[in-house]
This record gives C-alpha cells, structure tokens and sequence, in this order.
C-alpha cells in the first residue's frame, strides 16, 4: 500500500549524496497530515548535494581534469517530466496524487524516489 507524500517528505538521487526536502509547489490548498499534498507536478527539487553522474557535464569535466578520478561537482538536477506513475485515481486539484512509490527521472540518468513522508497510509476505494 502506497502512502501519500507531503511537503517535507524526504528524497534521494542515485547520483546524490544527501537527501533532499520536497517541496510542495503545484498546489497551496489541499492538505494530508496538516501538510500540503504532493501531486505528480511537484518535480523540482533543489538538490541532492554533489552529484556523481558522469552523464552530467560538470562532473565529467571535472573528472577528465582530474585525469579520470571520479570528482563529483554540484548537483542541480534537471527534470523534464514529472513523478511517474503517480496515483491516477485520486486527484488534487486536477492532477495525480504523488505517492511514495513513484519516481522521478534526472536528465543525468539518477533516479529520485521519496525516501521518508511523514503521511501516514490512505486506503483509497
């Protein structure tokens, strides 16, 4: 069973070194738990810390500087489409639900899932 995300709910990156808030921006009125409902829309987080994707210029720069030494360099992700699968069923203002089992995808190919949401488990019919 899936459970809701909220703002607060943690996130990692396969690529990142340190969690990251989320932060609920596609909606300012529905609330889960006292705390804004995520939907499917809310796919920006700010970062994971330092990123080690070589698929990301920086830190392939930064490693061919380093004569191929792995030297992760600022993560800014880049996000082109948002939290998949999302829960189509239920909806918060006219987009799908985010809940903790559904991903995000970086352009620099790390895979972003929640980690921790404070909500608790919602049965929906």
């Amino acid at each position: 069973m899936a459970n809701p995300v909220v703002q607060t709910s943690l996130c990692t990156c396969t690529f990142g070194v340190a969690p990251c808030p989320l932060t609920v921006s596609s909606q300012q009125t529905v609330n889960t738990c006292n705390m804004l409902q995520a939907t499917i829309m809310d796919n920006m987080p700010s970062t994971f810390g330092m990123c080690s994707s070589l698929a990301n210029p920086t830190v392939a720069s930064a490693t061919a500087a380093a004569q191929g030494v792995l030297t992760p360099m600022p993560c800014t992700p880049v996000i082109p489409a948002p939290w998949a699968p999302g829960a189509p069923t239920v909806l918060v203002e006219n987009k799908p639900l985010l809940n903790n089992t559904s991903k995000l995808m970086c352009s620099y190919g790390g895979v972003i899932q929640i980690t921790m949401t404070p909500a608790m488990t919602v049965t929906t019919p």
